[in-house]
């Protein structure tokens, strides 16, 4: 039963926080970057680890596809990101970690495999690799140090301990 009642603590903490990515998204936009995605990225890796942070960045982006008509850069552009700043805060333990994750792995990784997304659905093959890489960076470095912000106000305010220990039971 324990069990059960922690993975329902996580899962509404998830619906929250994807909740608030997708009606920040639309709303803390700057044109061609979604830093409200790499912000809710971050703190979800840091939450909740990086499975829940990848579930949370598909949920978002798939949210996004279609109710906002967003393509699917939504989504390659979120889940390596996710991903690693999940892997990066679990090995390490700090904040920073959890954001450079985020930074290369949507920054760079994701930029990348964005190329070949758009070039293999929508047959363009007009651009070039590093197209994405200047745009993703940018709303990564914005959402990231607003995360990196928030967590350690968190932090200094011991409220992210005690959040934490109330997920683990």
């Amino acid at each position: 039963m324990g069990v059960f009642i922690l993975k329902i603590k996580k899962l509404v903490l998830l619906s929250f926080l994807v909740a608030s990515g997708f009606v920040l998204s639309p709303i803390l936009r700057v044109p061609g970057m979604a830093p409200m995605q790499h912000f809710i990225n971050v703190v979800t890796a840091v939450l909740l680890g990086k499975n829940y942070a990848v579930l949370g960045a598909c949920m978002i982006a798939a949210l996004r596809m279609m109710l906002l008509g967003i393509n699917i850069l939504a989504l390659t552009g979120a889940v390596f990101g996710a991903f690693l700043s999940g892997f990066m805060y679990q090995r390490y333990t700090k904040v920073i970690f959890a954001c450079l994750g985020e930074i290369i792995g949507t920054g760079i990784i994701g930029a990348i495999v964005s190329y070949y997304a758009v070039g293999v659905l929508y047959g363009n093959s007009n651009i070039a690799i590093f197209t994405y890489i200047p745009s993703f960076i940018m709303g990564t470095l914005i959402g990231t140090m607003v995360a990196y912000i928030f967590l350690n106000k968190l932090i200094s305010q011991k409220i992210l301990e005690n959040i934490k220990s109330k997920l683990e039971g």
